[in-house]
């Protein structure tokens, strides 16, 4: 046999053979992965090990107790990022909501994810989980912050947008300080959404960094020394029915735009330094209560046009002003796009001495 005939031989074995036979030690995952204003969503839908519990948060304990290595495995590399975001769908609380949903990042488990709520609306539509119509399309879905209800705008057969009316979102203090190595003296408001933030606008300090991605490493080294700061200064994280939901996710730096019609960026430092390319579902709710308490904002106006690093755009209103607990709280409204971005079926060799992955910043 001739090199050239013995190079036709290899090439046609390559055009026939696509499929790769998985060893039946090894596990397979299956993914349909997304986006939201440029945030990622690795939606997992088959192949992750069952979890025990009655309800989202002990579903949230249980995973993180037996099948973290699951975890860093999906959202490190070398099949995810430092900035990697993912969800695992699950049966709901009860009979009243659609399906529940836990959040993974690189730290572990948030309470609370918007872009997650939006995207994943926007693949029940995709999927035909639910009966699709013209119009909204309602979702009723148990996250651990509790349960959320989306609408799914269907025009002409296609997802226009998906806005949520997320969980109580409350003030614990406006114009708080605490004393930062570098900085000085950072005033914050620290609010809750789904997730606790500490917000820092760069209008009530006496410092700034641009929120541009140029200062991408700065804004994460920043953002996490106030999180870890306030984390040690503020006892007030509390949230007033679950402890599991007592803490501090992220620090969120507020500024003017420069474009346009846009009301305001928001830049998410969360979780392990990760950035939020997109304007922060939970962090838009807490910043309807912020600017409620403020009077900035009230039931009816005009909804905030919010802006992320990557000029992505949320906007954000108020709906309802309840009492939760010791707190006067809003229901917020948050709205935004997202798009599938591809197709996966991860593999984890037993063998493989990086199978639970690793991150380099």
């Amino acid at each position: 046999m001739t090199t050239s005939t013995m190079r036709k031989t290899t090439y046609q074995n390559i055009i026939d053979r696509k499929e790769f036979q998985v060893p039946k030690d090894w596990l397979q995952i299956k993914t349909i992965d997304m986006h939201t204003g440029g945030e990622p969503l690795r939606v997992i839908i088959d192949g992750f090990p069952e979890l025990k519990g009655n309800n989202v948060l002990e579903y949230r304990r249980y995973v993180k107790e037996n099948y973290d290595f699951l975890r860093t495995s999906l959202m490190f590399e070398p099949r995810g990022h430092a900035d990697m975001y993912g969800c695992i769908l699950l049966p709901p609380n009860d009979e009243e909501a659609d399906f529940g949903i836990l959040f993974l990042h690189n730290e572990g488990y948030s309470t609370m994810c918007g872009h997650a709520i939006i995207a994943i609306s926007t693949l029940a539509i995709e999927m035909e989980w639910i009966e699709v119509k013209e119009g909204d399309n309602i979702l009723k879905i148990d996250a651990p912050c509790g349960r959320i209800v989306s609408y799914t705008n269907v025009k002409n057969g296609k997802v226009t947008g998906v806005r949520f009316h997320c969980v109580p979102s409350f003030v614990v203090g406006l114009d708080r300080e605490v004393e930062i190595d570098g900085i000085g003296k950072v005033r914050y408001d620290l609010a809750y959404g789904g997730a606790f933030y500490a917000y820092v606008d760069f209008s009530r300090n006496d410092f700034k960094i641009d929120l541009t991605t140029e200062n991408y490493r700065t804004l994460i080294q920043k953002g996490m020394d106030i999180k870890h700061a306030v984390m040690k200064n503020d006892n007030e994280i509390l949230h007033p029915f679950e402890n599991d939901l007592s803490f501090l996710y992220g620090t969120i730096f507020i500024d003017k735009s420069n474009n346009e019609g846009i009301d305001s960026k928001n830049v998410c430092i969360f979780a392990e330094g990760e950035v939020d390319r997109c304007p922060t579902g939970s962090g838009v709710s807490g910043r309807m209560a912020i600017h409620e308490a403020r009077n900035e904002m009230e039931v009816g106006s005009p909804k905030m046009k919010i802006e992320s690093i990557t000029e992505s755009v949320f906007f954000g209103s108020i709906v309802e002003k309840i009492d939760f607990g010791p707190f006067e709280a809003v229901i917020p409204e948050v709205e935004g796009t997202a798009h599938i971005t591809g197709m996966q079926t991860f593999v984890i060799d037993p063998n493989d001495p990086m199978k639970n992955g690793f991150i380099l910043r």
